[in-house]
Protein backbone atom coordinates (compact mmCIF):
# COMPACT_ATOMS: atom_id res chain seq x y z
CA UNK A 1 0.00 0.00 0.00
CA UNK A 2 1.42 3.39 -0.94
CA UNK A 3 1.77 5.76 1.97
CA UNK A 4 0.21 9.07 0.92
CA UNK A 5 0.16 10.67 4.35
CA UNK A 6 2.52 13.66 4.03
CA UNK A 7 5.85 13.92 5.71
CA UNK A 8 8.35 16.71 6.24
CA UNK A 9 11.23 14.28 6.38
CA UNK A 10 14.29 15.56 4.60
CA UNK A 11 15.42 13.51 1.64
CA UNK A 12 18.86 13.17 0.14
CA UNK A 13 19.38 15.14 -3.04
CA UNK A 14 19.33 13.26 -6.31
CA UNK A 15 21.69 13.44 -9.21
CA UNK A 16 19.70 15.53 -11.65
CA UNK A 17 17.94 18.80 -11.39
CA UNK A 18 15.64 18.64 -14.30
CA UNK A 19 13.06 16.47 -12.56
CA UNK A 20 10.02 17.55 -10.60
CA UNK A 21 11.41 15.55 -7.75
CA UNK A 22 14.41 17.77 -7.80
CA UNK A 23 15.03 21.13 -5.03
CA UNK A 24 16.14 24.41 -5.59
CA UNK A 25 18.26 26.27 -3.17
CA UNK A 26 22.03 25.72 -3.50
CA UNK A 27 23.45 23.11 -1.16
CA UNK A 28 26.60 23.50 0.86
CA UNK A 29 28.00 20.02 0.35
CA UNK A 30 28.64 19.85 -3.36
CA UNK A 31 25.43 17.95 -3.99
CA UNK A 32 23.34 18.23 -7.07
CA UNK A 33 20.30 20.45 -6.60
CA UNK A 34 16.96 18.85 -5.72
CA UNK A 35 13.44 19.90 -4.89
CA UNK A 36 12.13 19.18 -1.42
CA UNK A 37 9.16 16.89 -0.97
CA UNK A 38 6.52 17.68 1.62
CA UNK A 39 2.77 17.56 1.32
CA UNK A 40 0.57 18.36 4.28
CA UNK A 41 -2.89 19.81 4.85
CA UNK A 42 -5.41 21.14 7.34
CA UNK A 43 -8.68 19.66 8.54
CA UNK A 44 -11.84 21.63 7.75
CA UNK A 45 -12.49 22.37 11.44
CA UNK A 46 -9.25 24.34 11.82
CA UNK A 47 -9.57 27.67 13.62
CA UNK A 48 -8.97 30.86 11.74
CA UNK A 49 -5.35 32.01 12.01
CA UNK A 50 -6.56 35.54 12.61
CA UNK A 51 -7.46 34.67 16.21
CA UNK A 52 -3.92 33.47 16.75
CA UNK A 53 -2.38 36.70 15.56
CA UNK A 54 -4.62 39.17 17.40
CA UNK A 55 -3.33 38.80 20.94
CA UNK A 56 0.19 39.65 22.03
CA UNK A 57 0.17 37.23 24.93
CA UNK A 58 0.90 33.56 24.37
CA UNK A 59 -0.69 30.60 26.06
CA UNK A 60 1.07 29.05 29.02
CA UNK A 61 1.50 25.72 27.28
CA UNK A 62 1.92 24.56 23.67
CA UNK A 63 -1.27 24.03 21.69
CA UNK A 64 -1.65 20.46 20.38
CA UNK A 65 -0.83 20.13 16.69
CA UNK A 66 -3.69 19.30 14.39
CA UNK A 67 -3.58 15.73 13.10
CA UNK A 68 -5.13 14.41 9.93
CA UNK A 69 -7.64 11.60 9.99
CA UNK A 70 -6.02 8.42 8.68
CA UNK A 71 -9.05 6.11 8.59
CA UNK A 72 -8.79 3.26 6.08
CA UNK A 73 -11.60 2.31 3.72
CA UNK A 74 -12.05 -1.07 5.38
CA UNK A 75 -12.46 0.63 8.75
CA UNK A 76 -15.61 2.34 7.48
CA UNK A 77 -17.31 -1.06 7.01
CA UNK A 78 -18.99 -3.21 9.60
CA UNK A 79 -17.99 -6.84 10.06
CA UNK A 80 -20.80 -8.16 7.86
CA UNK A 81 -19.99 -5.82 4.96
CA UNK A 82 -16.30 -6.59 5.15
CA UNK A 83 -16.91 -10.32 4.89
CA UNK A 84 -18.65 -9.89 1.52
CA UNK A 85 -15.47 -8.65 -0.22
CA UNK A 86 -12.40 -10.63 -1.23
CA UNK A 87 -8.98 -9.64 0.06
CA UNK A 88 -8.04 -8.50 -3.46
CA UNK A 89 -11.10 -6.25 -3.75
CA UNK A 90 -10.50 -4.73 -0.30
CA UNK A 91 -6.96 -3.79 -1.30
CA UNK A 92 -8.22 -2.30 -4.58
CA UNK A 93 -10.81 -0.18 -2.79
CA UNK A 94 -8.23 0.89 -0.22
CA UNK A 95 -6.02 2.18 -3.06
CA UNK A 96 -8.94 4.06 -4.64
CA UNK A 97 -9.91 5.51 -1.26
CA UNK A 98 -6.32 6.64 -0.76
CA UNK A 99 -6.55 8.63 -4.00
CA UNK A 100 -9.87 10.10 -2.85
CA UNK A 101 -8.60 11.11 0.59
CA UNK A 102 -5.45 12.60 -0.90
CA UNK A 103 -7.57 14.91 -3.04
CA UNK A 104 -9.53 16.01 0.02
CA UNK A 105 -6.32 16.79 1.90
CA UNK A 106 -4.88 18.65 -1.07
CA UNK A 107 -7.94 20.89 -1.38
CA UNK A 108 -7.83 21.72 2.33
CA UNK A 109 -4.15 22.62 2.12
CA UNK A 110 -4.64 24.86 -0.91
CA UNK A 111 -7.46 26.64 0.92
CA UNK A 112 -5.24 26.99 3.98
CA UNK A 113 -2.41 28.54 1.97
CA UNK A 114 -4.80 31.20 0.76
CA UNK A 115 -6.70 31.91 4.00
CA UNK A 116 -3.94 31.57 6.60
CA UNK A 117 -0.98 33.01 4.68
CA UNK A 118 -1.81 34.90 1.48
CA UNK A 119 -4.85 36.91 2.58
CA UNK A 120 -3.51 38.00 6.03
CA UNK A 121 -0.15 39.09 4.58
CA UNK A 122 -1.95 41.13 1.92
CA UNK A 123 -4.35 42.69 4.43
CA UNK A 124 -1.55 43.57 6.86
CA UNK A 125 0.62 44.90 4.00
CA UNK A 126 3.41 42.50 4.95
CA UNK A 127 3.96 41.83 1.23
CA UNK A 128 2.68 43.55 -1.87
CA UNK A 129 0.03 41.99 -4.07
CA UNK A 130 2.61 41.52 -6.83
CA UNK A 131 5.04 39.72 -4.52
CA UNK A 132 2.31 37.43 -3.21
CA UNK A 133 1.15 36.63 -6.74
CA UNK A 134 4.71 35.69 -7.66
CA UNK A 135 5.11 33.42 -4.62
CA UNK A 136 1.66 31.82 -4.44
CA UNK A 137 0.81 31.63 -8.12
CA UNK A 138 -2.81 30.98 -9.09
CA UNK A 139 -3.66 28.55 -6.29
CA UNK A 140 -7.37 29.35 -6.45
CA UNK A 141 -7.57 27.97 -9.99
CA UNK A 142 -6.41 24.53 -8.86
CA UNK A 143 -9.02 24.01 -6.14
CA UNK A 144 -11.99 23.52 -8.57
CA UNK A 145 -9.82 21.12 -10.60
CA UNK A 146 -9.41 18.73 -7.67
CA UNK A 147 -12.96 19.27 -6.44
CA UNK A 148 -14.12 18.06 -9.85
CA UNK A 149 -12.30 14.73 -9.38
CA UNK A 150 -13.85 14.32 -5.92
CA UNK A 151 -17.34 14.89 -7.31
CA UNK A 152 -16.84 12.32 -10.08
CA UNK A 153 -15.49 9.72 -7.64
CA UNK A 154 -18.38 10.36 -5.27
CA UNK A 155 -20.92 9.91 -8.06
CA UNK A 156 -19.27 6.62 -9.05
CA UNK A 157 -19.35 5.26 -5.50
CA UNK A 158 -22.00 2.58 -5.01
CA UNK A 159 -24.29 2.00 -2.06
CA UNK A 160 -21.81 -0.53 -0.66
CA UNK A 161 -19.04 2.11 -0.64
CA UNK A 162 -17.09 0.69 -3.59
CA UNK A 163 -16.00 2.32 -6.86
CA UNK A 164 -16.56 -0.13 -9.71
CA UNK A 165 -14.42 1.60 -12.37
CA UNK A 166 -12.11 4.56 -11.98
CA UNK A 167 -9.89 4.41 -15.09
CA UNK A 168 -12.06 6.40 -17.50
CA UNK A 169 -12.82 8.99 -14.82
CA UNK A 170 -9.12 9.64 -14.38
CA UNK A 171 -8.45 9.67 -18.15
CA UNK A 172 -11.05 12.40 -18.66
CA UNK A 173 -9.72 14.41 -15.70
CA UNK A 174 -5.94 14.23 -16.19
CA UNK A 175 -5.58 16.84 -19.01
CA UNK A 176 -6.54 19.51 -16.48
CA UNK A 177 -3.21 18.96 -14.71
CA UNK A 178 -1.50 20.84 -17.56
CA UNK A 179 -2.55 23.95 -15.63
CA UNK A 180 0.36 23.23 -13.29
CA UNK A 181 3.03 23.80 -15.95
CA UNK A 182 3.49 27.50 -15.20
CA UNK A 183 3.25 26.97 -11.43
CA UNK A 184 6.01 24.35 -11.38
CA UNK A 185 8.19 26.32 -13.80
CA UNK A 186 8.01 29.34 -11.49
CA UNK A 187 8.86 27.46 -8.28
CA UNK A 188 12.58 28.25 -8.24
CA UNK A 189 12.04 31.99 -8.62
CA UNK A 190 9.16 31.87 -6.11
CA UNK A 191 11.34 30.13 -3.52
CA UNK A 192 14.14 32.65 -4.06
CA UNK A 193 11.76 35.58 -3.56
CA UNK A 194 10.28 34.00 -0.42
CA UNK A 195 13.77 33.47 1.04
CA UNK A 196 14.61 37.08 0.27
CA UNK A 197 11.43 38.35 1.92
CA UNK A 198 12.19 36.30 5.03
CA UNK A 199 14.95 38.80 5.78
CA UNK A 200 12.17 41.29 6.59
CA UNK A 201 11.42 41.16 10.32
CA UNK A 202 7.65 41.51 9.78
CA UNK A 203 7.59 38.58 7.37
CA UNK A 204 9.83 36.57 9.65
CA UNK A 205 7.63 37.21 12.69
CA UNK A 206 4.39 36.43 10.82
CA UNK A 207 5.70 33.12 9.45
CA UNK A 208 7.09 32.14 12.85
CA UNK A 209 3.72 32.75 14.52
CA UNK A 210 2.02 30.63 11.86
CA UNK A 211 4.57 27.88 12.36
CA UNK A 212 3.81 27.81 16.09
CA UNK A 213 0.05 27.66 15.46
CA UNK A 214 -1.72 24.26 15.46
CA UNK A 215 -3.06 24.65 11.90
CA UNK A 216 0.47 24.53 10.45
CA UNK A 217 1.24 21.08 11.86
CA UNK A 218 4.79 22.44 12.32
CA UNK A 219 5.22 22.93 8.57
CA UNK A 220 6.57 26.14 7.10
CA UNK A 221 4.94 28.11 4.30
CA UNK A 222 7.02 26.53 1.55
CA UNK A 223 5.79 23.07 2.57
CA UNK A 224 2.29 24.20 1.67
CA UNK A 225 3.36 25.94 -1.54
CA UNK A 226 5.17 22.79 -2.63
CA UNK A 227 1.99 20.71 -2.32
CA UNK A 228 0.98 20.82 -6.02
CA UNK A 229 4.36 19.50 -7.19
CA UNK A 230 4.40 16.87 -4.45
CA UNK A 231 0.94 15.69 -5.42
CA UNK A 232 1.71 15.52 -9.13
CA UNK A 233 4.55 13.03 -8.71
CA UNK A 234 2.32 10.77 -6.61
CA UNK A 235 -0.37 10.19 -9.25
CA UNK A 236 1.56 7.53 -11.23
CA UNK A 237 2.28 5.65 -8.01
CA UNK A 238 -1.34 5.79 -6.87
CA UNK A 239 -2.64 4.60 -10.23
CA UNK A 240 -0.12 1.77 -10.36
CA UNK A 241 -1.19 0.69 -6.89
CA UNK A 242 -4.83 0.56 -7.99
CA UNK A 243 -3.83 -1.39 -11.11
CA UNK A 244 -1.75 -3.81 -9.04
CA UNK A 245 -4.82 -4.84 -7.04
CA UNK A 246 -7.14 -4.97 -10.07
CA UNK A 247 -7.82 -8.49 -11.45
CA UNK A 248 -6.38 -9.07 -14.98
CA UNK A 249 -9.84 -9.68 -16.43
CA UNK A 250 -11.34 -6.53 -14.85
CA UNK A 251 -12.69 -4.01 -17.41
CA UNK A 252 -10.76 -1.22 -15.60
CA UNK A 253 -7.32 -2.62 -16.48
CA UNK A 254 -7.03 -1.11 -19.97
CA UNK A 255 -8.25 2.31 -18.80
CA UNK A 256 -5.84 2.36 -15.86
CA UNK A 257 -2.90 1.50 -18.11
CA UNK A 258 -3.88 4.32 -20.47
CA UNK A 259 -4.26 6.74 -17.54
CA UNK A 260 -0.75 5.89 -16.33
CA UNK A 261 0.65 6.61 -19.80
CA UNK A 262 -1.16 9.95 -19.94
CA UNK A 263 0.05 11.16 -16.53
CA UNK A 264 3.63 10.17 -17.39
CA UNK A 265 3.46 12.24 -20.58
CA UNK A 266 2.06 15.21 -18.66
CA UNK A 267 4.79 14.97 -16.03
CA UNK A 268 7.45 14.63 -18.71
CA UNK A 269 6.27 17.84 -20.38
CA UNK A 270 6.17 19.67 -17.03
CA UNK A 271 9.68 18.41 -16.25
CA UNK A 272 11.02 19.76 -19.54
CA UNK A 273 9.46 23.17 -19.03
CA UNK A 274 10.56 23.28 -15.42
CA UNK A 275 14.11 22.29 -16.37
CA UNK A 276 14.32 25.02 -19.01
CA UNK A 277 13.00 27.59 -16.55
CA UNK A 278 15.50 26.58 -13.89
CA UNK A 279 18.35 26.61 -16.39
CA UNK A 280 17.50 30.14 -17.52
CA UNK A 281 17.14 31.27 -13.90
CA UNK A 282 20.77 30.42 -13.14
CA UNK A 283 22.06 31.65 -16.49
CA UNK A 284 20.58 35.06 -15.65
CA UNK A 285 22.47 34.99 -12.34
CA UNK A 286 25.88 34.51 -13.94
CA UNK A 287 28.09 37.61 -13.73
CA UNK A 288 31.11 38.08 -15.98
CA UNK A 289 34.14 40.18 -15.02
CA UNK A 290 35.19 40.18 -18.65
CA UNK A 291 32.81 39.83 -21.57
CA UNK A 292 35.33 37.43 -23.13
CA UNK A 293 34.34 34.95 -20.44
CA UNK A 294 30.85 34.73 -21.90
CA UNK A 295 30.75 31.74 -24.22
CA UNK A 296 28.08 32.05 -26.97
CA UNK A 297 27.12 28.43 -26.22
CA UNK A 298 25.44 29.64 -23.03
CA UNK A 299 22.54 30.85 -25.20
CA UNK A 300 21.99 27.27 -26.42
CA UNK A 301 21.82 25.76 -22.93
CA UNK A 302 18.32 24.53 -22.11
CA UNK A 303 19.17 22.07 -19.35
CA UNK A 304 21.06 22.39 -16.08
CA UNK A 305 22.28 18.86 -15.39
CA UNK A 306 23.66 19.54 -11.91
CA UNK A 307 25.31 22.20 -9.80
CA UNK A 308 26.72 22.59 -6.31
CA UNK A 309 29.60 23.68 -4.11
CA UNK A 310 32.98 22.07 -4.73
CA UNK A 311 36.52 22.86 -3.58
CA UNK A 312 39.70 23.23 -5.56
CA UNK A 313 42.88 21.42 -4.59
CA UNK A 314 44.03 24.60 -2.86
CA UNK A 315 40.85 24.66 -0.75
CA UNK A 316 39.03 27.50 -2.54
CA UNK A 317 35.25 27.19 -2.67
CA UNK A 318 33.55 27.22 -6.03
CA UNK A 319 29.97 26.86 -7.18
CA UNK A 320 30.12 24.71 -10.31
CA UNK A 321 27.36 24.50 -12.92
CA UNK A 322 27.15 21.69 -15.46
CA UNK A 323 24.88 22.85 -18.26
CA UNK A 324 24.10 20.71 -21.27
CA UNK A 325 26.68 22.62 -23.34
CA UNK A 326 29.12 24.12 -20.80
CA UNK A 327 30.89 23.55 -17.50
CA UNK A 328 31.00 26.86 -15.59
CA UNK A 329 33.10 27.55 -12.47
CA UNK A 330 31.86 30.44 -10.33
CA UNK A 331 32.01 32.05 -6.90
CA UNK A 332 28.79 33.09 -5.11
CA UNK A 333 28.71 36.87 -4.59
CA UNK A 334 26.20 39.55 -3.63
CA UNK A 335 25.67 42.64 -5.76
CA UNK A 336 23.25 45.33 -4.55
CA UNK A 337 21.43 42.86 -2.29
CA UNK A 338 21.14 40.46 -5.22
CA UNK A 339 22.80 37.07 -5.04
CA UNK A 340 24.61 36.03 -8.18
CA UNK A 341 27.50 33.85 -9.36
CA UNK A 342 30.72 35.45 -10.55
CA UNK A 343 32.33 33.45 -13.34
CA UNK A 344 35.98 33.01 -12.40
CA UNK A 345 37.26 31.21 -15.52
CA UNK A 346 36.17 30.95 -19.10
CA UNK A 347 33.52 28.19 -19.31
CA UNK A 348 34.65 24.87 -20.77
CA UNK A 349 32.49 23.48 -23.60
CA UNK A 350 31.37 19.94 -22.80
CA UNK A 351 32.47 18.87 -26.27
CA UNK A 352 36.06 19.75 -25.23
CA UNK A 353 35.79 18.33 -21.72
CA UNK A 354 37.98 15.57 -20.32
CA UNK A 355 37.17 13.84 -17.03
CA UNK A 356 39.46 11.85 -14.76
CA UNK A 357 38.38 9.99 -11.63
CA UNK A 358 41.26 10.34 -9.14
CA UNK A 359 41.90 7.71 -6.50
CA UNK A 360 41.72 8.58 -2.80
CA UNK A 361 45.11 9.72 -1.52
CA UNK A 362 46.44 10.54 -5.00
CA UNK A 363 46.09 14.26 -4.32
CA UNK A 364 47.19 16.23 -1.26
CA UNK A 365 45.18 19.31 -0.33
CA UNK A 366 47.24 22.47 -0.36
CA UNK A 367 49.05 21.92 -3.62
CA UNK A 368 51.20 18.81 -3.29
CA UNK A 369 50.86 15.99 -5.80
CA UNK A 370 51.24 12.27 -4.98
CA UNK A 371 52.84 13.04 -1.64
CA UNK A 372 55.68 15.09 -3.10
CA UNK A 373 55.67 17.15 0.09
CA UNK A 374 55.07 15.96 3.62
CA UNK A 375 52.59 18.72 4.49
CA UNK A 376 48.98 18.72 3.36
CA UNK A 377 46.19 16.26 3.92
CA UNK A 378 45.58 13.47 1.45
CA UNK A 379 42.29 14.17 -0.29
CA UNK A 380 39.42 11.79 -0.84
CA UNK A 381 36.54 12.08 -3.27
CA UNK A 382 38.46 14.02 -5.91
CA UNK A 383 38.14 14.20 -9.69
CA UNK A 384 39.75 16.32 -12.40
CA UNK A 385 38.15 18.12 -15.32
CA UNK A 386 40.18 19.71 -18.09
CA UNK A 387 39.85 21.18 -21.55
CA UNK A 388 41.52 19.67 -24.58
CA UNK A 389 41.10 22.87 -26.55
CA UNK A 390 44.41 24.66 -27.16
CA UNK A 391 42.93 28.09 -26.43
CA UNK A 392 41.58 26.96 -23.05
CA UNK A 393 44.16 24.53 -21.70
CA UNK A 394 42.45 24.48 -18.31
CA UNK A 395 42.70 21.78 -15.67
CA UNK A 396 40.80 21.80 -12.37
CA UNK A 397 41.08 19.28 -9.57
CA UNK A 398 37.81 19.39 -7.64
CA UNK A 399 37.06 17.97 -4.20
CA UNK A 400 33.57 16.72 -3.22
CA UNK A 401 32.26 16.31 0.33
CA UNK A 402 31.63 12.56 0.17
CA UNK A 403 31.70 9.55 -2.14
CA UNK A 404 27.93 9.73 -2.75
CA UNK A 405 28.06 13.23 -4.23
CA UNK A 406 31.26 12.45 -6.09
CA UNK A 407 29.49 9.62 -7.89
CA UNK A 408 26.63 11.98 -8.71
CA UNK A 409 29.02 14.42 -10.33
CA UNK A 410 30.85 11.69 -12.23
CA UNK A 411 27.58 10.26 -13.54
CA UNK A 412 26.33 13.65 -14.69
CA UNK A 413 29.65 14.59 -16.31
CA UNK A 414 29.96 11.26 -18.13
CA UNK A 415 26.39 11.51 -19.38
CA UNK A 416 26.93 15.07 -20.64
CA UNK A 417 30.19 14.11 -22.35
CA UNK A 418 28.56 11.08 -23.98
CA UNK A 419 25.70 13.22 -25.31
CA UNK A 420 28.00 15.90 -26.73
CA UNK A 421 30.83 13.69 -27.95
CA UNK A 422 28.99 10.51 -28.87
CA UNK A 423 31.07 8.43 -26.44
CA UNK A 424 29.80 5.82 -24.03
CA UNK A 425 29.17 7.05 -20.45
CA UNK A 426 30.24 3.64 -19.12
CA UNK A 427 33.87 4.43 -18.42
CA UNK A 428 36.05 2.39 -16.11
CA UNK A 429 36.91 3.94 -12.77
CA UNK A 430 40.03 6.09 -12.92
CA UNK A 431 39.99 6.29 -16.72
CA UNK A 432 40.07 9.73 -18.31
CA UNK A 433 37.16 10.65 -20.56
CA UNK A 434 38.70 12.81 -23.30
CA UNK A 435 36.76 15.03 -25.63
CA UNK A 436 39.26 14.45 -28.41
CA UNK A 437 42.51 12.58 -28.86
CA UNK A 438 45.19 14.22 -26.76
CA UNK A 439 47.39 14.48 -29.84
CA UNK A 440 44.86 16.83 -31.40
CA UNK A 441 45.26 19.38 -28.62
CA UNK A 442 48.12 21.27 -27.14
CA UNK A 443 50.16 19.16 -24.71
CA UNK A 444 49.33 20.47 -21.23
CA UNK A 445 51.02 19.46 -18.01
CA UNK A 446 48.29 18.69 -15.42
CA UNK A 447 50.30 20.37 -12.70
CA UNK A 448 51.49 23.55 -14.35
CA UNK A 449 48.14 24.15 -16.06
CA UNK A 450 46.02 23.30 -13.00
CA UNK A 451 43.67 26.26 -12.40
CA UNK A 452 45.99 28.68 -14.19
CA UNK A 453 45.40 31.24 -16.93
CA UNK A 454 45.92 29.99 -20.48
CA UNK A 455 49.58 30.16 -21.43
CA UNK A 456 50.78 31.54 -24.72
CA UNK A 457 53.16 29.65 -26.95
CA UNK A 458 53.33 27.45 -30.01
CA UNK A 459 51.54 24.14 -30.27
CA UNK A 460 53.75 21.16 -29.61
CA UNK A 461 54.07 18.24 -31.94
CA UNK A 462 53.03 14.81 -30.86
CA UNK A 463 56.08 13.06 -29.53
CA UNK A 464 57.03 9.82 -27.83
CA UNK A 465 59.14 10.20 -24.70
CA UNK A 466 61.33 7.59 -23.11
CA UNK A 467 60.71 6.46 -19.54
CA UNK A 468 63.68 8.46 -18.24
CA UNK A 469 62.48 11.59 -20.04
CA UNK A 470 59.00 11.13 -18.56
CA UNK A 471 60.45 10.76 -15.07
CA UNK A 472 62.49 13.95 -15.57
CA UNK A 473 59.43 15.93 -16.71
CA UNK A 474 57.42 14.70 -13.74
CA UNK A 475 60.20 15.68 -11.35
CA UNK A 476 60.35 19.16 -12.86
CA UNK A 477 56.58 19.62 -12.75
CA UNK A 478 56.44 18.74 -9.03
CA UNK A 479 58.63 21.76 -8.27
CA UNK A 480 56.26 24.21 -9.91
CA UNK A 481 53.70 26.02 -7.85
CA UNK A 482 50.11 25.83 -9.01
CA UNK A 483 48.11 29.00 -9.35
CA UNK A 484 44.77 29.19 -7.51
CA UNK A 485 41.46 29.66 -9.40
Amino acid sequence: MIHVEPSNKRVRPLAKVSSLVNLMSPSKNGAVRRFGQTIQSLRSDTKSPGTTLKGNSRSSGPTPTKRRNSTLWSETLDIHQKSTFSTKEIKRQEAIYELFRGEQDLIEDLQLARKAYHDPMLKLSIMTEEELAHIFGDLDAYIPLHEDLLIKLTEETGSDGTVAQIGQIVIDWLPGLNAYRNYCSNQLAAKALLDQKKQDRRVQDFLQRCLESPFSRKLDLWSFLDIPRSRLVKYPLLLREILRHTPPDHPDVTSLEKAITIIQEILSDINVRKGESECQYYIDKLEYLDEKQRDPLIDNCKTLLCHGELRTKSGSRLHVFLFSELLVLTRPVTRNDRSCFQVCRRPIPVKDLALEDLQDGEIRMGGSFRGAFTNGEKAKNVFRVSSTDASHCQSHTLHVSDVYHKQQWLNCLRTAIAQQQGASPDVQEGEAVPAKRRSAARVCDVNTDENCPPASGPKLRRQTLSKSRLDQKLHESQKRKETKV
